[in-house]
């Protein structure tokens, strides 16, 4: 059972590994390379023993003093490229690697990062990617090295000295029995020590990514308490692994040690009853160091194979998660086309239902508000026609084409999307601006001009010294909240959508702010079908339809006016904000 585990264990691993783009002919040299490096070393014992038989200072033979030179320095120049191309075999293989798993991140389906930390999401790219990588690089090399002068000195030992090195060959099967039961549980420590720094690194990377939210509750010592115990539990983790090589190396030692100290001891009588020269008995001895010392890295080769197998378990676990639904699909000028919402059910998971039958239409150019209570599920919406969640039941159409037949890039492409947090990338202004769009390097100064002026922006974008190229800071901190939203209205301009969604984009801005965002928000409006969630009523009075949502349902429709004398709720909101 255990065997079978461990094979389906490797097999996911080489599977993943023979998927990827392998320079076949720097695999071949690198490995062609060793071969030889390998048969070279394997040659100097051979000249030593002739060198040591025949030693005195008349008889030095400066051939074979040459030949034996040339033979380290032949060993040194091909065993240098063999190194260099086997790395660039494995370097070229983990950036495969990484390419997959960053293609196939970017159109994960959204769930998959409600569910799990950015954090634990980069461990899983660079620490697991890294794991395979060392492998591959530094330990593959020595392993294909390894076994090459393991069986071609064996075979040399054996016409040497049959007996000797049958006695050397007892350490075999006490190097088995010490290693398969370590490895099994050195894999086991590997895997638990990956998710550790999994976690541990989504906390990190949490905690500084909010932390101005950190340092004004003055929670720093709750985040130390957070990340000194993250930290204790690598280290714990970290030792029980060291505990491991701890207990390999040293009984690894004894073992070669008794060999060694055998093998001299056997060969000393050998030498005294003449039956075996001193050159042959150096050979010998030289020899055995070649078979030690890839035996040694053996150990860390499959110490490290048990790592990989590990991290392989995750990374191939984000290959075969499914991708948003819609990268190939229909493409459709989605102007002057209704949109309805039928009968829309949706939940989180399993959980009860955030959205239950909820229906609406817009027409081309109207605009449609939603209110009511907070967690209502009116962002949810939303995000159900971003189609980052697909509903359970119903039906979204845009004129009679469900979008779930839509291609979704062509879908995106044609929504424009203002949000509260003004979402903003690292970078220059004008990086955010061009955003997205295929052809952003190929747009002129003068229209990201027009549409900043178009959102109230080019007044404050001018004062900065660097104009466009200003650059805002992770995640736009070098900004205040209304310069965001202005540079938000001002991208979505650009991009001209046909339908326009604004999540309660005042809601966090000063009054002067708000009335200059407000501005720009109602230019952008104009002749598109725009969708607007707004706490402040005083934004929507005027909206062709208000859609009251409760506890996931539809609960009133209509005007301003129908809805203040119909809906109870909706008329307090009205008496408390408008009056």
């Amino acid at each position: 059972m255990e065997n079978k585990q461990g094979e389906s264990g490797l097999k996911p691993f080489v599977s993943l590994i023979l998927s990827l783009k392998i320079p076949k002919a720097a695999l071949i040299l690198g490995l062609l390379a060793s071969l030889i490096t390998t048969l070279i070393g394997l040659v100097v014992p051979l000249l030593t023993r002739n060198l040591v038989d025949g030693f005195s200072v008349e008889s030095l033979s400066m051939p074979l003093i040459i030949g034996i030179a040339v033979a380290f320095i032949l060993q040194a120049i091909i065993n240098g490229i063999s190194i260099y191309l086997l790395s660039k075999v494995g370097q070229r293989i983990v950036a495969g690697l990484r390419d997959k798993m960053w293609i196939r991140l970017i159109r994960l389906r959204v769930v998959y990062f409600d569910q799990h930390s950015s954090g634990e999401t980069v461990s899983r790219v660079v620490s697991d990617t890294g794991v395979v990588r060392n492998l591959i690089t530094d330990h593959f090399p020595n392993f294909i090295t390894g076994i090459v002068s393991i069986v071609g000195a064996v075979t040399i030992l054996l016409i040497l000295d049959w007996k000797m090195t049958l006695i050397m060959l007892l350490a075999v099967p006490v190097t088995v029995l010490i290693m398969f039961p370590l490895g099994r549980r050195m894999a086991k420590i590997s895997r638990t020590l990956q998710d550790e720094t999994a976690e541990f690194s989504g906390h990190v990377q949490q905690t500084i990514s909010e932390i101005r939210l950190m340092k004004s509750s003055t929670a720093e010592m709750v985040e130390e308490r957070k990340g000194l115990n993250g930290i204790h539990q690598l280290f714990k983790t970290g030792m029980r692994e060291a505990k491991i090589y701890a207990i390999i190396a040293p009984l690894m030692y004894v073992v070669m040690m008794a060999v060694i100290v055998t093998i001299i001891g056997y060969g000393g009588i050998r030498v005294a009853e003449g039956t075996m020269s001193t050159g042959s008995l150096v050979a010998f001895l030289l020899y055995l160091f070649q078979i030690i010392m890839p035996v040694t890295t053996f150990a860390m080769f499959f110490t490290e194979l048990q790592k990989a197998k590990g991290a392989t378990e995750r990374i191939i676990g984000i290959l075969e998660l499914p991708l948003e639904d819609g990268q190939q699909g229909k493409e459709m000028d989605i102007a002057g086309k209704a949109l309805r919402i039928s009968g829309v059910t949706f939940s989180y998971e399993t959980g009860e239902p955030v959205l239950q039958d909820v229906s609406f239409e817009a027409q081309p150019g109207e605009m449609i508000a939603f209110a009511g209570p907070s967690g209502g599920g009116k962002t949810t919406v939303f995000g159900l026609l971003e189609r980052f969640y697909e509903p359970q039941k119903g039906e979204i159409l845009i004129g009679d084409m469900p979008i779930r037949e839509l291609s979704i890039n062509s879908w995106r492409d044609q929504i424009g999307y203002v949000s509260q947090e003004s979402a903003m990338m690292g970078g220059t202004i004008r990086a955010n601006l061009t955003y997205g769009l295929a052809d952003a390097e190929a747009i002129p100064d003068e229209q990201l001009w027009t549409v900043a002026r178009m959102a109230y922006a080019e007044d404050f974008i001018k004062e900065f010294p660097d104009g466009l190229d200003t650059q805002v800071g992770e995640r736009g901190v070098k900004l205040s909240g209304g310069q965001k939203q202005r540079i938000s209205i001002a991208r979505a301009f650009l991009r001209d959508p046909k339908i326009l969604m604004m999540d309660e984009a005042t809601a966090s801005l000063d009054s002067q702010s708000e009335g200059i965002v407000q501005q720009a928000l109602s230019r952008l409006m104009e002749g598109r079908t725009t969708l607007v969630i707004a706490h402040r009523l005083s934004t929507i009075v005027d909206a062709d339809k208000i859609i009251f949502i409760e506890k996931g349902r539809v609960t009133g429709m209509g005007k301003h006016s129908e809805l203040t004398a119909s809906h109870n709720l909706y008329r307090e909101f009205a008496e408390q904000q408008l009056t």
